[in-house]
């Protein structure tokens, strides 16, 4: 894992904010041409194929993110450093999601030359998943061609993430109408809100998952008011929804519409929550190799993939997006160890 070890150093060094991947891109893209692979490339997403295609076979994408999020206020350390100090690789993207992101590129290199697999394998290197934007993932998986599984590379501590919940953004406005707060007039539109955001914050859906638990939602942001002696008119507030499998975000949106008087609009459908069936040779595998499985609060490329996915990795996720991120060489190592026994002879329909 030595030179993915300096390549992930590189990566680190290289500012690769959301929308700004241009020159890690181009890091991914010079290491492939190094080890004379050929690739593909739209916009600032990389991909792979292996060497001995065969048409017919089953194809499974191996898959993680170029982009970070901007180093929070709290870093001790140079976010863009690298520096590697007893087994520890501090910087930003170390863990989120550097470190699982070389170590698929390892395994695909591993199975890069094989001439007998039992599936096709795609490497991708994407852009955008920090801000689920349409120029990452999304936009390059029509140039895949049919796809019958993907391992998508986030810290897991190289558990199974085999169920993500989804993510419905709500802007809500509720309206009533100005007047002097000295007399008896108008109608607040603040009170009015505040019922409604009474309503989810008591309510609950009806079907919970094994797995994922209950659809949560959340009142994060509420605005109102231009000064201190209008009763306001007007009052916005933002719900985040986060779905569980048994909800669609579409059915999620129509329900919470229903429950209260503001008017709802989502800001978009696309990220709905996913799942893969237990029983899934994926799965098995892992299930075999010792390893648990669980349903994940985050959400990441899962979320627009349309065919069955596990989500896994080197690297733990509570260190995401935190001050002095890191990750350890030994999970690395463990995490290209893993990959490779669940790939190996791999038999999917």
């Amino acid at each position: 894992m030595e030179e993915y070890i300096r390549l992930l150093k590189t990566i680190i060094a290289t500012p690769s904010l959301s929308r700004e991947e241009h020159e890690a891109a181009l890091v991914i893209r010079q290491f492939l041409t190094g080890l004379n692979l050929d690739f593909q490339q739209k916009m600032n997403n990389t991909w792979a194929r292996n060497q001995y295609w065969k048409n017919g076979l089953p194809v499974i994408l191996l898959n993680s993110h170029i982009d970070t999020v901007k180093p929070s206020s709290g870093y001790t350390r140079d976010p863009f450093l690298a520096e590697l100090k007893d087994g520890i690789l501090y910087g930003l993207g170390s863990n989120d999601a550097g470190g699982p992101l070389v170590t698929l590129l390892a395994v695909f290199v591993h199975f890069y030359p094989m001439e007998n697999l039992p599936f096709n394998l795609i490497f991708a290197a994407t852009a955008e998943e920090e801000i689920s934007g349409t120029n990452g993932l999304a936009s390059v998986l029509n140039e895949f061609g049919p796809l019958d599984l993907a391992i998508v590379g986030e810290p897991t501590k190289m558990q199974m993430a085999v169920a993500e919940k989804g993510l419905l953004v709500l802007d809500c406005s509720c309206h009533g109408k100005s007047g002097h707060a000295a007399r008896e007039e108008g109608e607040n539109a603040i009170y009015k809100a505040m019922a409604d955001i009474e309503i989810i914050r008591k309510y609950q859906f009806e079907k919970t998952s094994e797995i994922l638990g209950p659809v949560k939602m959340s009142v994060t942001m509420i605005n109102s008011g231009t000064q201190h002696n209008v009763v306001p008119d007007t009052c916005t507030f933002v719900v985040d929804v986060r779905t569980n499998e048994h909800y669609s975000n579409q059915q999620a949106h129509a329900i919470i519409s229903e429950l209260i008087d503001s008017e709802v609009k989502p800001r978009s459908f696309r990220l709905n929550s996913s799942a893969i069936q237990l029983d899934h040779p994926i799965v098995q595998r892992g299930i075999a190799l010792g390893l648990n499985y669980y349903g994940s609060p985050t959400t990441s490329d899962q979320a627009v993939i349309p065919f069955p996915s596990v989500k896994i990795g080197p690297g733990d996720s509570a260190r995401s997006h935190t001050a002095n991120e890191y990750i350890l060489i030994s999970e690395l190592d463990e995490g290209f160890r893993i990959y490779v026994e669940l790939l190996t002879n791999l038999e999917i329909a």
